[in-house]
């Protein structure tokens, strides 16, 4: 039982999605789930191209970009294109070189989006 609350907090609750989760565990023992509010559109930017890095993986990207429209900042047809563009089936090359050059192309839709 114990796993399968693991793997809920673990998968659910992200940074990618905006949480930080706290854990203690023994008696008094307690699961702390924070959301991360941003102060402004440019601080989410921000922290989206500093957690992005180098790589970007298909999953995190689906989960940054759903992050920005809950936030905002991207309307519903503008999350559907960013994650259709960050898909593996079109992004054909062999990894590691497909989670670079998806990290590039989405660093330059966060510098589009904090530009516009």
């Amino acid at each position: 039982m114990p796993s399968q609350i693991n793997y809920v907090i673990n998968t659910r609750f992200t940074v990618e999605k905006g949480y930080i989760v706290e854990s203690k565990r023994g008696g008094g023992g307690y699961i702390r789930i924070m959301r991360i509010r941003p102060k402004s559109k440019s601080e989410l930017l921000d922290e989206l191209m500093l957690l992005t890095g180098n790589q970007l993986t298909q999953q995190a990207s689906l989960d940054y970009t759903v992050r920005l429209y809950e936030e905002g900042l991207i309307s519903d047809r503008e999350q559907r294109l960013m994650s259709k563009i960050m898909h593996r089936d079109i992004l054909s090359i062999p990894l590691p070189m497909r989670d670079q050059l998806r990290a590039k192309i989405f660093k330059e839709l966060l510098m589009t989006l904090k530009n516009s």
